[in-house]
C-alpha cells in the first residue's frame, strides 16, 4: 500500500501529540484558535452552554463557561453575601487567573448585566462582546430597573426559577431545563451597576435577539443597538434559551465573530 506524504506527516504529528509534546495549531493546519467566555443567565449554570461549547471545542477553540456563585453546582454557596458584584468577580477572575486575552465575551439574559460589569474591569482583554437576548444596563440601573413597572416583587433572599415553558424553551428540553435550574440570589437583580461605557469601546459589539420570546427590555436594547452603526445585530427564530434551542446555529455565529 502506498503511503502519501500527508499521511506520514499526519502520523508524525499524532505521535508527537500522543507523547505529550505540544503541537501548534499551525502545524496541524487548523484555522485561528479563538477564546470564548460564555456567561449564563439567571437560575441557569454553565451546564446550559454544553451544546455550544462542545461545537466550539470541536473546532479547537478554547471555551470557558463558568457557573456563577450561588447557582447550579455552586448553589451551596447561595446566601445574602452574593450580589451582582460577586458574580461579576466570578468572570473577571476566570479571565485574570487563566490569563485569557482577545476573548469573545458572551452574556445571556441577566448575564448581560454581568458582562457589562466585566468590561468595566478587563476591557483590554475583550475583542468581541455579545449580548445574547440580554439586558443592556445603563449607569445606575439594575435588572429590576430594566424590567420597569412589571418587575417582580422579589423575595428577601432567593428568587425561584421561572419555568422553562415561560422562556419558550422547546418542548423536548423543558423538563431537563426545569430540573437543572436553581434559585438565584436576589441582590443580583436589585443591585445597581456602575457603567462608564467601557463595553462600548470593545472593537466588535453584537446583539442577538430571540424572536419567540416577548420581552420589552430586550426589544428596546435591540433597537438601540440597531441605531448604532458600531453594533451588529441579528435575530434567531427560537425561544429565550438560544444556546439550548439552536446550539449549532449559535456556535456558527459566535465563531464568525471571532474570525
Amino acid at each position: 500500500m502506498r503511503v502519501s506524504r500527508r499521511q506520514v506527516i499526519g502520523g508524525s504529528i499524532a505521535a508527537l501529540a500522543a507523547g505529550g509534546i505540544a503541537v501548534s495549531p499551525a502545524a496541524q493546519g487548523s484555522s485561528k484558535r479563538a477564546t470564548f467566555v460564555l456567561v449564563h443567565g439567571a437560575w441557569h449554570g454553565g451546564w446550559c452552554w454544553r451544546r455550544v461549547a462542545d461545537r466550539l471545542t470541536a473546532k479547537r477553540h478554547y471555551v470557558v463557561a463558568p457557573t456563577l456563585s450561588g447557582v447550579g453546582e455552586r448553589s451551596h454557596l447561595a446566601g445574602d453575601s452574593i450580589d451582582l458584584a460577586t458574580q461579576i468577580s466570578d468572570i473577571v477572575n476566570e479571565i485574570k487567573w487563566k490569563e485569557l486575552d482577545g476573548i469573545v465575551l458572551v452574556g445571556h439574559s441577566y448575564g448581560g448585566c454581568v458582562i457589562t460589569g466585566v468590561a468595566e474591569q478587563v476591557r483590554e482583554r475583550i475583542a468581541s462582546i455579545v449580548y445574547l437576548d440580554a439586558f443592556l444596563p445603563a449607569d445606575g440601573q439594575s435588572l429590576s430597573d430594566l424590567l420597569g413597572p412589571g418587575a417582580p416583587q422579589w423575595p428577601p433572599h432567593l428568587a425561584q426559577p421561572i419555568p422553562a415553558a415561560v422562556f419558550h424553551v422547546n418542548e423536548k428540553d423543558r423538563a431537563w431545563v426545569d430540573g437543572k435550574m436553581t434559585p438565584h440570589p436576589v441582590k443580583c437583580f436589585t443591585d445597581k451597576l456602575k457603567v462608564t461605557g467601557a463595553y462600548q469601546s470593545v472593537p466588535r459589539k453584537t446583539y442577538i435577539r430571540a424572536l419567540d420570546f416577548p420581552n420589552p427590555a430586550f426589544d428596546s436594547a435591540l433597537e438601540r443597538c440597531k441605531a448604532d452603526p458600531a453594533w451588529t445585530t441579528t435575530s434567531m427564530k427560537c425561544g429565550h434559551d438560544i444556546m439550548i434551542d439552536q446550539p449549532a446555529e449559535l456556535a456558527k455565529i459566535l465563531e464568525k465573530l471571532a474570525a
